[in-house]
């Protein structure tokens, strides 16, 4: 299918981050997997590409000209060259524009310039023990005791949390407000009180980082606020239409691999070209081609300031069904070799079951859309 999303810059682009991913990052991709995250060197690597500046100025290290397309490429290659990086779309696709939106001119003179370099790997801590996707039931504190915050409380569940240098963390600044009295405090992972669990263990994207975090009596300078205290709730829910969308696009990316993975396998002979086989791929490049549009229509709309909240969780709901869909019919037709954690299609499988939770599981995104028909 024929795509008009993307324009001669975002092909010159995608030629960059091609070759990197296949020369630099397959071949380490097995040690990231039992490393359990990808090496500072990657990040250095990729911040010297642009890879970690899209749609941030070039006076703090961005990437001329670049914008959200220039992520949807990256997330396109990384899944065409099968890797699971999300730690890179939390950096860019999430925490980036908070720095971008809420950061003050001295913050972002302050943090911008090592998070493009890759000096500084970011995270966004708001899953708790206790609240998941319930915002206003989490219990991280900050009480103001001069010219600091001092916070205490756990998060659980942080992607890039062993590797953060930088984590926006989400915290309650007036306990009896509820949604209203959440703040955000950008925390130098070298404060004291501030601690790391263990990396937590997932059945898929092994090379990415997950773990829990602690706060014990961590002071963090009141210079660290982003944005207006109590404001925290309203900046997060204004990012997660792009939020979603990255979801979306890793997801309908993934499905686009194991699809062509597939189809070659059968072409090569290297599976059964059968009638079955033939109706399956048919059925999977159909489901395929209609996740295409959606995702480059709501890229459009992104680009343009017009992608609703609604529009965007109907492209996660939409997409990350449509992978798990895809990804098991394809490692069907593969057998019992396709279950293996050395094949493509076992990791894809194994990668693909938790974009139906993370972001807003699939059944928040049906209570969006419900209220978007007015139900």
């Amino acid at each position: 299918m024929r795509r008009t999303v993307f324009r001669p810059e975002h092909d010159a682009f995608r030629s960059v981050v091609r070759e990197f991913f296949q020369d630099e990052v397959v071949p380490e991709y097995p040690e990231w997997e039992k490393a359990g995250r990808p090496p500072r060197s990657f990040w250095y690597r990729a911040g010297a590409l642009g890879l970690l500046g899209v749609g941030v100025p070039e006076a703090f290290g961005g990437l001329a000209g670049s914008g959200f397309k220039h992520s949807a490429v990256i997330t396109e290659e990384a899944q065409r060259a099968g890797l699971a990086i999300g730690g890179v779309r939390v950096h860019t696709d999430i925490c980036m524009p908070y720095f971008l939106e809420y950061a003050t001119a001295e913050q972002q003179e302050r943090w911008l310039p090592a998070l493009t370099s890759g000096e500084a790997v970011s995270a966004l801590a708001l899953s708790e023990p206790g609240a998941g996707s319930d915002l206003k039931a989490l219990s991280t504190s900050a009480r103001r005791d001069g010219d600091h915050y001092v916070v205490d409380g756990a998060k659980t569940f942080i992607s890039n949390g062993l590797a953060a240098d930088l984590v926006i963390l989400a915290v309650k600044t007036d306990r009896s407000a509820g949604r209203h009295g959440i703040s955000l405090l950008v925390v130098d992972a070298q404060t004291p009180g501030f601690e790391r669990g263990p990396r937590l263990e997932k059945i898929g994207q092994k090379a990415q980082d997950l773990s829990e975090l602690f706060f014990t009596d961590m002071h963090v300078p009141v210079q660290n606020l982003l944005g207006e205290e109590n404001r925290g709730f309203a900046y997060l829910t204004a990012n997660l239409a792009q939020e979603r969308l990255s979801i979306g696009l890793n997801s309908q990316a993934a499905a686009v691999a194991a699809l062509e993975a597939t189809v070659a396998n059968v072409a090569s002979g290297a599976l059964p070209s059968g009638q079955h086989a033939k109706f399956e791929l048919a059925a999977c490049a159909a489901e395929v081609q209609a996740g295409q549009a959606l995702t480059d229509r709501a890229l459009d709309a992104h680009e343009a300031g017009e992608l609703m909240p609604e529009d965007a969780a109907v492209v996660k709901l939409y997409c990350t069904e449509l992978q798990g869909r895809v990804v098991d019919r394809c490692l069907q037709l593969h057998g019992v070799a396709g279950c293996s954690r050395t094949s493509v299609l076992g990791r894809a499988y194994a990668d693909a079951r938790v974009s139906r939770i993370y972001g807003g599981s699939s059944e928040i995104m049906k209570v969006i859309v419900a209220k978007s028909l007015g139900l």
